[in-house]
Parts: structure tokens; sequence; C-alpha cells
């Protein structure tokens, strides 16, 4: 089941998208796609309505967030060995955890605002989890289960700010930095997350080209690690890393975005994103 919101920023409507690829509206089923929507019972219940009994919604509206009151955005910095190698940095011997703003989430295909002060706005193209049910010191096998679905994310970053300390929030949280979408897709659409080709263009140009295969740390094992550390409660949102290709590692000179470029980028079965530079 594929879910998102659509509408005008703040005002999104939930909506499920049918076997044709169509947006049917969730309105007046639920409320919202809210974090307590996320539990597999509610889930199921959402999974068993015919798709052509909901009203249909006109094509080319605005995607939002796909999920409404996310309460955490955790990250995973250098999750791929090659993407490590490119930045001249070491091979994490565990996951590098970091925080990205609740105020840096937009649409899937919202524009990139560069913040005052930015000079090197860069792109990263990620697989993100998000969590259904509760999660609190699971173990690696248990992992997977308090999982209600992926999505893509972009994890716009501006490296200047994130290279002035050893804190790398500052560059990573500024508002519009957090692109998720353009929909959830429930975990039985994802039968193998350790398998999913993922990539990026910046006006056209292909910049990144990974798959999850080659990331350092699982999905299971990164959700395992983070629950150790802070309780994940459901619609929390975790970014796995990117894979190799970001602007900061291009040679023999770094390739930062500017004003009016596009990225696009996507994931198997996850759709894809599209953003402009303002």
């Amino acid at each position: 089941m594929k879910l998102c919101r659509y509408g005008e920023p703040g005002q999104e409507t939930p909506a499920l998208i049918d076997q044709m690829g169509s947006l049917r509206s969730l309105a007046g089923v639920i409320g919202d796609l809210s974090p307590e929507v996320l539990e597999p019972a509610r889930l199921a219940a959402l999974a068993a309505i015919d798709p052509l009994t909901l009203p249909p919604v006109e094509a080319g509206v605005r995607l939002g967030v796909p999920i409404a009151g996310i309460g955490k955005y955790v990250c995973i910095g250098l999750n791929y060995r090659d993407h490590a190698e490119e930045a001249g940095l070491p091979v994490p011997g565990e996951p590098i955890v970091f925080l990205k703003a609740i105020t840096a989430l937009s649409g899937p295909d919202d524009p990139i605002v560069p913040p005052i002060g930015a000079t090197c706005l860069d792109w990263e193209a990620e697989l993100a989890v998000i969590i259904g049910t509760r999660a609190k010191n699971v173990t690696v096998g248990e992992a997977l289960d308090h999982v209600a679905g992926y999505c893509v994310a972009n994890d716009v970053s501006e490296r200047a700010f994130q290279m002035q300390s050893s804190q790398w929030d500052k560059g990573k949280g500024c508002d519009t930095f957090g692109p998720l979408g353009p929909w959830l897709a429930t975990k039985d659409e994802v039968p193998d997350p350790q398998e999913l080709d993922i990539w990026l263009d910046v006006n056209g140009r292909r910049m990144q080209a990974g798959n999850t295969r080659t990331m350092i740390f699982s999905v299971a094992e990164i959700v395992a690690y983070v629950s150790r550390y802070m309780t994940l409660m459901p619609g929390d949102v975790i970014a796995t890393g990117t894979p190799p290709g970001v602007g900061m590692g291009m040679r023999p000179e770094p390739v930062y975005l500017q004003s009016g470029d596009v990225v696009e980028l996507g994931i198997d079965g996850l759709g894809r994103q599209r953003q402009r530079v303002a």
C-alpha cells in the first residue's frame, strides 16, 4: 500500500495510490496520516479498503510530507563505504547518528530554498525508514517488526555550515532541507530493504547511482542501534545514509547546487522527487 498526503502546506489531506497509480482520497476515513495510523492494525484496516471505492483526486496536485506529526528525524552518516572514501573520512565502526530539524521537512517536489550565507549546497539521495510501533532496546532480529514502511529522502546539506564544527546538525537542518516522499510504501511492498536501487540527477546528469545492498549497516542494524540511545516512536523517520556521488566528493573540484538547478531522485518502488533550487 502506498500512502501520501496532498494539498497546500499545512492543509494536506490523506490519500492512497491505487493500482493504476492514481490518487484516492482518504478524507472521511482517517483524519490524517498521523503516527497512530501507522500501527499494524490501523494499516491493515486501510489495506482492506477497495481503493476504487474512494474519491479520485485530480492529477497534478501538490504532494506534501507523507506523514503528519513526525516527532524525530534521525539521520545516519557515512553508511556507504565508497561515500566515506569520497568524503575523505574514515569508514565508521558503528553508525554515525545526527538529527535533522523537523522544520526542515518539505514535500517531495517543493523548492529547495538556500539559507542566508549558503555557498556549498549539496544533495544526498537516501532510503528513509518510517517507524510504526514503539522501539526501545530492540534486537536486530526484532527491528523490522517496528517498521511501518519506507520512502525517498533527500538529505539536503550545506557543507560549509556542516563542517564548521564536529556537529553536523547546523548544515543539515535548514528549512526545506528535508524533502520526503512522494509516498510511504508499507513494508509489505518492500520485501528486502537491502536490495533497492537509488539514483539522483542534477540538471539531467546522473550524479548518484547505488544500491542499499552496499550499506555498511543494514536497516535492521540501524533501527536496533538507534533504539539503544533513544526510544523510537510511531512516525519517527530514520534516513539511512547516501551512496557516493554527492557534490562535495566531485573531483577535481566539488560541485554545488546553484539557483535554478533541478534535482531529481528516486528509489525502486518508492517513487521519485523533483526539486528546483530557489
